[in-house]
């Protein structure tokens, strides 16, 4: 399943990361409050427990987000910046790191570093910004899935309609919340009208 958002704002977000004026801070900050958006409709329905706090008129129950359930994985390096945004409004979720590296003339990924925590039981939320072809997606929901997360959620900042289309066929029971889907890929697999490659912009080394 995958839901596109319809949300204004992110729309607005969007087309500022697209300006090439955009500076690699404000791209990495923009990155940052589009991720806690698609957080927050992704996790609109995640389990809640009783949590004791207290108020300034004295002890209260609330419900929380059960964050002891929640693994927040980045495909680095362009997913750092969703991490961070994200860690802002879920300080105590866990986290785990890959790292895949696209080929530029074969356009396959390769797994090249991963840090993975415990995920038996636990919801796995992927931050990867770009799906073009749907590869570095796939294969890294596949890893995922051997090390036995209980689900998997994708967040994703800009996609195409191949790369989309790929990845909810090869795993349709994953849910994946995207900020925007463009036109098309192009004859060297990059997504147009596109923002460019995230990484180089996110951190200044274009």
């Amino acid at each position: 399943m995958y839901k596109e958002s319809t949300n204004v704002v992110v729309k607005h977000l969007v087309n500022r990361l697209r300006d090439v004026r955009t500076t690699s801070n404000e791209f990495r900050l923009t990155i940052e409050e589009i991720s806690r958006i698609l957080a927050s409709e992704a996790l609109n329905d995640f389990p809640t427990i009783t949590q004791n706090i207290n108020t300034w008129q004295g002890a209260l129950d609330v419900e929380v987000i059960e964050v002891q359930k929640l693994v927040l994985i980045p495909i680095l390096r362009a997913g750092e910046p969703m991490l961070t945004g994200i860690l802002r409004t879920l300080p105590y979720a866990k986290s785990g790191f890959l790292a895949m590296k696209r080929d530029e003339e074969t356009s396959l990924s390769k797994l090249f570093y991963e840090n993975i925590p415990n995920l038996e039981n636990k919801t796995v939320i992927l931050l990867d910004p770009m799906v073009a072809t749907g590869g570095s997606l796939i294969d890294g929901i596949e890893y995922l899935k051997s090390k036995n997360a209980k689900k998997i959620i994708t967040l994703n900042i800009i996609g195409s309609p191949f790369g989309v289309k790929k990845v909810t066929e090869a795993h349709p029971d994953v849910d994946m919340f995207i900020a925007q889907i463009d036109e098309r890929l192009d004859e060297n697999n990059y997504i147009r009208p596109g923002l460019g490659d995230a990484g180089d912009r996110a951190f200044n080394t274009h």
